[in-house]
């Protein structure tokens, strides 16, 4: 329990890591601050303290902690909403992309009702939902796109669904390399910024979109001659420089992009050359980890591709023997003519570039194709809800497996934003050290966890950053806490979406004040329904909890999947809302008062304790803060054999260095915690703790595993009784 912001003492703040003299000069500031603020509300108190840089980065964390969850020790969120720590500035607004927008079209399209792009956030984005053809033809005018053959119209309506931008024709990789006097990006504009894991005192490698442009040509050149236009080729390499390279140049020569994580065992690389039918693959002998290197050619030969393009990780010599059909990158290169000019391949704006999957945990994984709509959409939000543009550089460790891969390409070079790769792990303090002059920061929850409990980025200043971001699964909010903190507080934008949807359903934005761990908001034009299991929706504005359905005209979003029923996966049993159709995605959202959004998990991992239903990452939130010995926990019901109500089974990962708790204390303590802040009716069945918790290779937890083998042990337990 926390004492309130009034009853803290130097000796608290000493408790938090302060020496006597430091605490009491901090507690004098403190109170200074808060005796300046006007009222009582701790938000205005919270945002009068970030505001004057009270807390610093380099303050211990549990200094962060005490005045953040004192200032809120009384808030009550079912009253008041999430309790906020970013507050937009309305000067600052002004020069965000979608606030300069705002102010350019907002009082001729809102009329009288226009007031700034602060208040007038809300009324602007549904504007955007009732009129998207208005909004996407005021936006995608902002990016640098060039039409080989202009659409007609932005979205035909005489099909089901509609068509977005019919009859266009264009190159979206010739898009990303081209000058725009739209988004002020020159030929010596900077495109690329990177550096090698090891080399953390060396400046920084850059790339011009010049430069950039004469490397995709080339390679696409080489592509041209080794394979025809429309063939499948993949990509099985870490998200470096050349990868990024080899990505755009398959789309300018008209091929398409099969995209397969890195971290993949044959077996899984195999599926998906396969169904994407591949006519050869993009590789490299090793992966270079924390100064370690694994094999990556040898695991893609045993998926047994009919042709393989390797590069060396690392210098310009490769480290493995190849199998005769496959070629050396410098060979390869070798094929391109002589000319530095590539004349792109212009396709209709349908047409398919690039081949996603799914994550693949309940069986065959799904292939998802991106047409050309795709990568506009992508760029779209994050022109909208990042800030992305000339002048920024843009940095998310992600892989082109995944769709954070593509998304943050098309996002930084159809904005004119730089991109900054590290060629190596992030999760040490080389990452951190990367000086490329990051101003936004994109992360998953799994890496924050890490940095935070290695203290690895310590010492390393992050100030320059504007926006962090975070995807993949549920934010922890002491978690996002310590990494608002590094930079005085920026905003940490949670992003929530699908690689079907090229795009985010709900947000954060940077014309809004921000909660940890919450979205603030659907995304620019994306209408959302929530409805109950009757299929009944609740009203827009209402608190509530229950499954998301999409409105079908989702710009951008995937209208085919490749092996599967389409119109099965995304619409086959989902309710009717004013006689259309809902498009399933799958989460269990909770809209909370003021209306900000947290996923409450998986449709499929809802459970009924007691007759109450409830979501797992709703007890999770709650154990999480159960003792500061755990790390992270995991909550799933399970169905007894003879039938009863399902029991609550919590799988618990504990932190180095604290004392270790038992399995039966733990359980007490969970209890109390349940009880306490979720429902007093709820029950804690089963606690075990493990190392580590089973996830995908995009880094989501599979409640799944857990649930088979808490089933399995007590399977085991009955048999032998």
């Amino acid at each position: 329990m926390w004492k309130s912001i009034g009853e803290l003492n130097s000796e608290d703040y000493v408790k938090a890591g302060l020496s006597l003299e430091e605490a009491k000069g901090f507690q004098k500031v403190v109170t200074d601050v808060i005796s300046r603020t006007k009222g009582v509300d701790p938000r205005d108190q919270w945002k009068d303290l970030v505001d004057e840089c009270v807390l610093k980065p380099w303050h211990p964390h549990p200094l962060h902690q005490l005045l953040y969850y004192s200032i809120y020790s009384n808030w009550d969120a079912s009253i008041h909403g999430p309790p906020l720590y970013w507050f937009p500035s309305l000067s600052l607004s002004k020069y965000t992309n979608l606030g300069r927008l705002m102010e350019t079209h907002g009082p001729r399209l809102l009329g009288a009702s226009y007031k700034n792009p602060l208040e007038s956030f809300e009324l602007f984005r549904r504007f955007s939902v009732e009129h998207p053809e208005v909004y996407w033809s005021i936006v995608i005018d902002e990016l640098s796109l060039k039409f080989h053959t202009p659409p007609r119209c932005i979205l035909d309506k005489s099909k089901p669904g509609g068509t977005w931008l019919p009859d266009a024709v264009l190159n979206t990789a010739e898009c990303c390399l081209i000058p725009s006097s739209r988004s002020q990006r020159e030929d010596d504009s900077l495109a690329v910024v990177w550096r090698e894991e090891g080399f953390d005192d060396s400046p920084v490698n850059r790339m011009t979109f010049k430069e950039l442009r004469q490397r995709v040509m080339l390679v696409a050149n080489a592509i041209s001659g080794s394979f025809a236009t429309g063939d499948t080729i993949a990509i099985d390499m870490t998200m470096t420089v050349d990868a990024v390279i080899i990505y755009l140049a398959i789309i300018l020569a008209g091929c398409i992009v099969v995209s397969i994580a890195d971290s993949f065992a044959a077996k899984e690389i195999a599926t998906r050359l396969k169904i994407s039918n591949a006519k050869g693959i993009f590789t490299q002998d090793y992966i270079l980890r924390g100064g370690r290197r694994f094999p990556l050619y040898s695991r893609v030969v045993e998926a047994a591709p009919s042709k393989i393009i390797v590069l060396p990780a690392s210098g310009t010599e490769l480290r493995v023997q190849l199998r005769d059909q496959d070629i050396p990158w410098k060979d390869f290169l070798s094929k391109a003519s002589v000319e530095n000019n590539y004349g792109p391949i212009y396709l209709p704006v349908n047409s398919v570039i690039n081949i996603l999957f799914s994550s693949g945990t309940t069986g065959e994984p799904k292939a998802i194709p991106w047409t050309q709509l795709s990568p506009i959409r992508s760029a779209c939000d994050g022109w909208a809800h990042f800030d992305v543009k000339v002048g920024n550089t843009y940095c998310w460790p992600t892989n082109l497996g995944w769709v954070m891969g593509p998304t943050l390409i098309f996002s930084c070079f159809l904005t004119g934003t730089t991109l900054a790769l590290y060629h190596g792990s992030p999760l040490g303090h080389g990452f951190g050290k990367f000086d490329a002059g990051v101003t936004i920061l994109g992360t998953v929850p799994s890496l924050v966890k890490t940095w935070k409990r290695t203290n690895c980025m310590e010492g390393l200043n992050w100030t320059k950053i504007k926006y962090f971001a975070t995807t993949g699964e549920a934010s922890n909010v002491d978690d996002v806490l310590w990494l608002s903190s590094k930079a005085y507080y920026k905003p940490v934008i949670e992003v929530c979406g699908g690689t079907e949807l090229a795009s985010s359903y709900i947000i954060g934005s940077p014309l809004q004040p921000q909660a940890f761990g919450a979205f603030s908001t659907p995304t620019m034009a994306t209408r959302i329904i929530i409805f109950d299991e009757n299929g009944v929706p609740y009203q827009d504005d209402q608190p509530c909890t229950g499954e998301v359905g999409l409105f079908p005209q989702h710009f951008g979003a995937t209208d085919r999947l490749l092996n599967a029923d389409h119109e099965e996966v995304y619409f086959k049993g989902m309710p009717m809302y004013k006689e259309t159709r809902l498009r399933r995605h799958g989460d269990i959202l909770k809209r909370t008062v003021g209306g900000y959004f947290t996923v409450q998990g998986r449709s499929d991992d809802t459970m009924n304790l007691g007759g109450i239903k409830t979501s797992s990452i709703e007890i999770e939130r709650v154990c999480d803060q159960a003792d500061e010995c755990i790390s992270e926990t995991a909550a799933v019901s399970i169905t007894p054999a003879n039938g009863g109500p399902e029991l609550l089974a919590l799988f618990a990962v504990l932190k180095e260095g604290f004392k270790k708790l038992s399995e039966e204390e733990l359980k007490r303590k969970f209890s109390r915690a349940i009880q306490k802040d979720l429902n007093p009716l709820f029950k804690v069945s089963f606690v075990r703790i493990v190392a580590e918790f089973p996830r995908t290779a995009s880094n989501k937890l599979l409640r799944r595993v857990l649930r088979d083998k808490m089933n399995q042990e007590i399977q085991s337990v009955r048999s032998r009784i």
